[in-house]
């Protein structure tokens, strides 16, 4: 996006009072123009290295970014690190984080209100998936996309090939046709080779994200405000007709961890689902599309190759879950306007691919999405952007606690498909009520 677009801001002394007003900020000090963007400090969960490349980049043709510093913060704890620094007067001025980590951010956040960034410009500047940002009731919105990182199918080429399969399945329908073909198992059920790992949660590597994919594609949005605009779940429980979308959903990712079934392919008892592709034990994996780098350095050996995640065979449009990284205006910041001057720059054409080539991610942009890399891998990446899809969720890890315990009450006979749906929509919506 060109910086152009985020130009609602005026810089120098006469523009003090609009910039209070837009930012609703109690505190504030500006710079004159003449300085750039001045000192800005970024906080976030993507990795130093990746970032401080971009901001590298970035100054060598705008050198008021040599005040831009960023530092890395751990997921888990970066809520609870803003918290304080807001409360002790040393907030950064930038919070770079994902979706996942919004609704627990989001009460330290300033949004940007949209007589500073319209929705219109925001649509025609972002992915489809940027919305998830935007403010209840279209007050604003609480990031600036910056890059996506969609799931993506990994296959063992070496595997597949073997066992006669010249492509990667497209469809989940066409998946589990495979596993007969795939999987070897002993005369006591005990898997030594796996066609994927689906079923159980806790070694499963991106499980989250997974079921997140498997519940859009079917038309299940998760979370979503009530009319009377609360935050609920929505695991697809209710139906008036026929089979609630959840219980669907959730029957067919547990059946690959049913030894009953003829698609039993993995169980609680393998090792990580990400380490077990790595060994050459399993055919096909479902991770992050920045996971491929990884892949590559910690086995140089393994002959993989990246594919779009399957799509129900009847689906009449493309979804898959994706991690949308954006800029967030955190309380207290000491200079929001070099703040969100130095986030407009990051999200124009230079920036965009500069963090795309540092990072393996896709840019949030759809002016940089609109041109297909040549690398295969950032192909894929490209075009499932364009249709990735979130949701407003708890923190990963209350997350990760709840759909653990429905999908190990499932497998173990403890509960039935329903009663865990209904079990995991009411805990997930008390954690977004909170």
């Amino acid at each position: 996006m060109k910086v152009s677009l985020f130009q609602g801001i005026i810089f120098g002394i006469f523009g003090i009072g609009a910039l209070i007003g837009l930012f609703v900020f109690s505190t504030y000090t500006t710079r004159n123009n003449s300085s750039g963007v001045g000192t800005v400090v970024i906080w976030g969960t993507l990795s130093a290295a990746d970032v401080q490349e971009i901001l590298t980049t970035v100054t060598q043709t705008d050198t008021t970014f040599k005040n831009v510093s960023y530092v890395q913060k751990d997921p888990a704890t970066i809520a609870g690190d803003l918290a304080t620094a807001i409360a002790t007067g040393a907030a950064p001025d930038l919070v770079l984080a994902s979706q996942e980590d919004l609704l627990t951010l989001s009460r330290f956040l300033s949004p940007i209100p949209s007589a500073t960034l319209s929705a219109s410009t925001f649509s025609n500047t972002f992915l489809g998936e940027g919305s998830v940002f935007a403010v209840q009731g279209g007050a604003g919105y609480y990031g600036i996309p910056f890059l996506v990182d969609p799931l993506v199918l990994f296959s063992n080429h070496s595997i597949l090939s073997s066992d006669g399969i010249a492509v990667p399945p497209t469809t989940w329908e066409a998946l589990t046709g495979l596993v007969p073909t795939v999987a070897i198992l002993t005369p006591s059920q005990q898997i030594t080779r796996g066609l994927i790992a689906l079923g159980t949660y806790d070694n499963v590597h991106d499980a989250r994200g997974i079921l997140s994919s498997l519940f859009l594609q079917t038309g299940v949005p998760l979370s979503q405000y009530s009319s009377g605009g609360n935050l609920t779940a929505n695991l697809g429980s209710a139906t008036s007709n026929g089979v609630p979308l959840g219980h669907a959903v959730l029957g067919f990712y547990t059946q690959f961890a049913d030894p009953s079934k003829v698609s039993y392919t993995w169980n609680a008892s393998l090792p990580d689902s990400q380490q077990m592709f790595l060994a050459g034990n399993l055919a096909l994996y479902i991770g992050y599309a920045s996971e491929a780098r990884y892949l590559q350095a910690a086995n140089p050996n393994l002959n993989f190759s990246v594919t779009p995640l399957p799509q129900p065979a009847t689906a009449t449009a493309k979804n898959v879950y994706g991690l949308v990284y954006a800029f967030m205006l955190p309380r207290g910041a000491r200079n929001p306007a070099g703040a969100y001057q130095a986030a407009a720059t990051l999200t124009g054409p230079a920036a965009q691919a500069a963090a795309a080539t540092a990072t393996g991610l896709a840019p949030a942009t759809l002016d940089q999405l609109a041109t297909v890399p040549a690398d295969p891998i950032a192909a894929v990446a490209y075009a499932e952007a364009l249709y990735a899809s979130g949701w407003l969720s708890p923190a990963p890890s209350d997350t990760d606690s709840v759909f653990s315990s429905m999908i190990g009450d499932v497998i173990s006979g403890r509960s039935s498909l329903d009663t865990a749906l209904a079990s995991a929509e009411q805990s997930l919506t008390a954690l977004l009520q909170q």
